[in-house]
């Protein structure tokens, strides 16, 4: 997402040498949206991809309408957009199949069961391998699942952002669904470098929460706290928080917003940081649920989280 949207400009030529040395150290999750840049990430992605499809499982999230401007306006999951968006990111990522396939969230004006079903259809015509889900609450996955099986959850899980594990973690562990858990830093909040966001440079980071005013200021403690720990154990704060992600259990996979080689190296130095009972009673003290200040979106997109929804 973030080397064609959000985080401000990004370069290319690094997003593609990022991309093929994930690839070279054995990383086959790439996960995208059509509205990543308004087709550009999926048209980046199959420049990546171009002899290397198969090493690659590509995952794409779809349903979110955009404006010229890059203002959302609302999502369209009925049927025949379904057809119609697959039709179009097949083109854009020169393949003929995506891996997996996922509504970026749920719309509230169509009933699951008919997304759903339109995916089945593509399925069955061989265009998607896969059925997911993003963002959808413990009923929306058991809807879905019962018209097909569901093999995966992308949804937001971090260290300080935890509501999956009350209604929504026990569903999918129950019906056999893995998680792909994005933000994972937080957005950079658990960065190794982590600022303040500068919006004139296009970083729509400014109008989140947890990185505005008094919230950015309280949650510095938190980040010091977790600093503290990470340099006992030798690692980067971005490499804690990415090992207690994959600490959760296997059915987790965590998704790694790196731009650059120099932070993909960073992650990948996660993987060998381990944690002793000692270790998680002590992170689960300093970061305790709801610790964090702030909402993990504005709340107008909060909103749109059927996974937030009051039940």
């Amino acid at each position: 997402m973030g080397m064609s949207d959000f985080y401000g400009p990004a370069d290319e030529s690094e997003s593609l040498a990022t991309i093929h040395a994930a690839l070279d150290a054995g990383i086959n999750l790439l996960d995208t949206g059509d509205f990543y840049g308004m087709g550009h990430n999926e048209m980046l992605l199959s420049r990546a991809l171009k002899s290397r499809r198969q090493d690659a499982f590509v995952c794409v999230k779809f349903g979110a309408m955009r404006t010229p401007d890059g203002s959302f306006i609302g999502l369209d999951m009925r049927p025949a957009a379904v057809k119609n968006s697959l039709a179009y990111s097949l083109k854009r990522l020169g393949t003929d199949y995506i891996d997996l396939y996922q509504p970026c969230r749920v719309d509230p004006g169509i009933p699951i069961e008919e997304t759903i079903g339109a995916m089945v259809e593509m399925k069955e015509r061989g265009y998607i391998r896969h059925l997911g889900l993003s963002e959808a609450g413990p009923e929306t996955i058991r809807r879905a699942h019962a018209v097909h099986p569901i093999a995966a959850l992308q949804i937001e899980y971090a260290i300080v952002t935890r509501s999956i594990e009350d209604a929504i973690l026990p569903v999918t562990r129950e019906l056999g669904i893995s998680v792909t858990a994005y933000g994972v830093l937080s957005r950079g909040l658990l960065s190794t470098t982590t600022k303040s966001p500068d919006s004139t440079k296009g970083d729509y980071r400014g109008a989140y929460p947890r990185f505005q005013h008094e919230n950015f200021q309280r949650n510095q403690q938190l980040i010091e706290s977790l600093r503290s720990i990470a340099a006992s154990k030798g690692c980067s704060l971005a490499q804690l928080a990415l090992a207690w992600v994959l600490s959760r259990g296997e059915d987790i996979i965590p998704l790694v917003g790196a731009r650059t080689t120099e932070r993909l190296t960073e992650a990948l130095g996660g993987i060998s940081v381990s944690f002793s009972a000692d270790d998680l009673a002590e992170l689960e003290r300093v970061v305790p649920r709801g610790a964090v200040a702030g909402e993990r979106y504005p709340a107008e997109q909060m909103a749109w989280l059927d996974s937030e929804r009051p039940r």
